[in-house]
């Protein structure tokens, strides 16, 4: 399979792909934001954060506002980044709806257009793996939270496979047992076989799609001077229905806490 050697051409498709996602992605946050799941990340999250009655959070790579309207409606200022307006767009139309106040800024990953030390918290869910520039971007995370201030992420191998043979393998029979339980979700976005072709081009190219993590996201923390409070390898049973969970299998969400 041929990489995307041309980075406006890969951010160009990243960005289409997103815009094309929200209108689904949307409709899964807000059933998250509709059961048991908005309170168990809103656990999780807050109970990594800093200990404060207020927190001004960062919320990097927002798509269409889940962590953000949580964390809001949980009584915090609030901050949300998204690179694809459409995203943006059904964002602020949830936070509407579920009458959350977020302050929702068109921008990238990476050279947050924020003064040092603006935050308590910097939250993301899914972004940094598809980012051209990743050590860039948590450094520039780190930039804009105070001393004392956290970064509390989740990501996960979701391209390793690309350069794994026996991941890829893996991958492959546990996809076909996850559509013999699930056959209805046989067709949907998220296993059409041309969007993922498409992604797949454009995930060779990026820089972490071969890094096995989170040991460098460990290693980026240190090379940062972030102190690395805690690493759960895998989060989902907590945070997933049950489907979500073996949807993902073998590759899983993983979560770093860190701290300036």
């Amino acid at each position: 399979m041929a990489i995307v050697d041309n980075k406006t051409e890969m951010l160009e498709g990243l960005t289409s792909y997103w815009t094309d996602r929200a209108h689904s992605y949307s409709a899964q946050n807000i059933e998250e934001m509709n059961d048991w799941r908005q309170a168990a990340w809103r656990t999780l999250i807050l109970d990594h954060a800093p200990q404060k009655e207020h927190l001004r959070i960062l919320d990097v790579g927002t798509g269409p506002g889940f962590f953000a309207m949580t964390l809001a409606l949980a009584g915090h200022d609030v901050t949300a980044v998204d690179a694809t307006e459409h995203m943006l767009w059904h964002a602020a139309d949830n936070a509407r709806a579920y009458g959350a106040e977020v302050n929702f800024v068109l921008h990238r990953g990476e050279f947050l257009p924020f003064e040092d030390n603006s935050f308590d918290l910097v939250v993301s869910r899914n972004v940094v793996w598809n980012l051209e520039f990743p050590e860039k971007a948590l450094a520039d995370w780190k930039r804009v939270l105070v001393p004392g201030g956290r970064m509390v992420y989740f990501d996960a191998n979701w391209y390793l496979y690309l350069f794994d043979e026996e991941l890829r393998e893996e991958k492959a029979r546990k996809r076909e047992e996850f559509l013999r339980r699930y056959p209805e979700e046989r067709g949907t976005w998220e296993v059409n076989p041309e969007r993922t072709k498409d992604l797949e081009k454009m995930a060779l190219s990026l820089p972490l799609s071969s890094q096995r993590r989170p040991d460098w996201d460990v290693q980026m923390m240190e090379k940062l001077d972030m102190r690395v409070l805690e690493v759960f390898e895998q989060v989902g049973r907590g945070v997933q229905s049950q489907m979500e969970f073996e949807r993902d299998d073998p590759t899983h969400l993983f979560m770093i806490c860190a701290e300036k």
